[in-house]
């Protein structure tokens, strides 16, 4: 499990054609980092939208360049939230506003390295992200997640948010996935907002996925269709936590401290 993270966090699905449709207002424009972009603007199912410039999700931001971090003080992010292990944060530190609140959330990540034997066996293996997402990686959601529900708690209507991991894709998709649930948004719009990664991150493709093949003997064709983000994989890790808890609002409650009376904080505090 802690493996698949380093790997993860190497290889970018470049497939899925889950472009969305306000990508224009939703991506955020910088030079240093991809897979920007706000969380808002979703259309909930009771009828409110999820706020714009709130809260926001990406890749890795080690490469944000001196305008970059205008962008950010423009936007107000001041609270970053990072989902990569403490050797992979080490490697490619973020670059931060002064001041920010800055907190590393590194359950499950892996800190090592694989050898080019190691990667090559799991990826020629079946069902790695299937587990990553649902058995193999359930131990470590709540740990993971907690310090980001909480700090949405906490969080003054002033600043906004930046979570992300390397890719910013699978522990930023599901920690996205989750945030949306919460706040009443339908699975459909969930769904798309997960696979948009697939055409975010494509400009990655040649730089990635090239000597990975050359590393694992694989095509580049096939590291593609065994690294794409499909609904399925929201599926498995939805299922994963109402098997083990009964239901996602028990896991919320459990391991995040998100009750009922929190779920309307959130509410209240990020749709409108």
């Amino acid at each position: 499990m802690r493996k698949l993270i380093f790997c993860l966090a190497l290889l970018i699905p470049v497939l899925s054609f889950g472009q969305l449709a306000d990508s224009t207002q939703r991506l955020v424009h910088v030079r240093g980092a991809v897979n920007f972009r706000d969380v808002g603007g979703y259309k909930t199912t009771d009828g409110r939208q999820v706020k714009w410039n709130r809260v926001f999700r990406s890749a890795s931001i080690q490469g944000l360049t001196p305008s970059d971090m205008d962008t950010l003080r423009a936007k107000h992010i001041y609270t970053v939230i990072d989902f990569r292990g403490k050797q992979e944060s080490a490697q490619a530190p973020d670059r931060l506003l002064p001041n920010t609140d800055y907190l590393l959330s590194p359950a499950g990540s892996d800190d090592g390295m694989m050898s080019k034997e190691q990667m090559s066996k799991m990826f020629k293996g079946e069902g790695f992200l299937e587990d990553f997402y649902g058995k193999g990686g359930i131990k470590y959601f709540g740990e993971r997640y907690r310090p980001l529900f909480q700090k949405l708690l906490a969080m003054n209507d002033t600043t906004a948010m930046l979570y992300h991991c390397t890719g910013g894709r699978d522990r930023t998709g599901m920690a996205t996935a989750l945030f949306l649930y919460t706040l009443g948004v339908p699975r459909q719009t969930i769904n798309e907002d997960f696979t948009a990664s697939n055409t975010y991150l494509r400009p990655m493709m040649g730089k990635m996925m090239k000597p990975m093949a050359e590393h694992t003997g694989m095509s580049v064709e096939q590291l593609n269709k065994k690294m794409e983000l499909r609904p399925e994989l929201l599926d498995i890790f939805f299922d994963a936590l109402k098997t083990e808890y009964g239901s996602v609002e028990a896991f919320m409650q459990k391991e995040l401290g998100i009750g009922e009376s929190e779920t309307s904080i959130l509410k209240k505090k990020y749709t409108i």
